[in-house]
């Protein structure tokens, strides 16, 4: 049996399945690099312990049973230790919102850094004090990026 795909093309149901299982990588993949941008601002706000399993869930790549094994605690365990630390670190940026602010000022000193660059390209070369003004502000905009 066929179903019609999301760009109109004929579909079989393993087809579909394909196409949901990689919406659902991608998804999972943009959820752990959310996670572990909150984990760069936040992470010493968490206890020892959720430092310890989130740097060996996110970073090391361990299996939650092979985070068991090593904390000597039970898969489930890791399991509502990871969710706890992944709640509190999406509460301290509800909170705080360091990781928006952050993000913010980048697109902020992109923006400016382009418009520098086209005023610096418009203007006579000859004119250095000019020239040294607006590098010097590309500078500063770049220390936002």
């Amino acid at each position: 049996m066929f179903d019609i795909g999301t760009a109109g093309i004929p579909m079989s149901a393993g087809q579909e399945t394909a196409v949901v299982n990689k919406m659902s990588e991608k998804a999972a993949f943009e959820k752990a690099m959310e996670v572990n941008m909150l984990y760069d601002f936040y992470g010493l706000l968490l206890t020892e312990k959720q430092r310890r399993v989130m740097s060996l869930y996110h970073q090391e790549n361990y299996s939650l049973s092979e985070i068991g094994e090593e904390l000597g605690i039970s898969r489930q365990g890791v399991h509502d230790n990871l969710k706890t630390a992944e709640k509190a670190l999406y509460e301290y940026e509800e909170k705080l919102s360091f990781v928006r602010t952050s993000m913010e000022a980048g697109a902020i000193g992109r923006q400016i850094k382009a418009e520098i660059e086209g005023l610096m390209g418009e203007c006579d070369p000859d004119n250095a004090g000019i020239q040294v003004s607006l590098n010097s502000i590309k500078q500063l905009a770049e220390k936002l990026i």
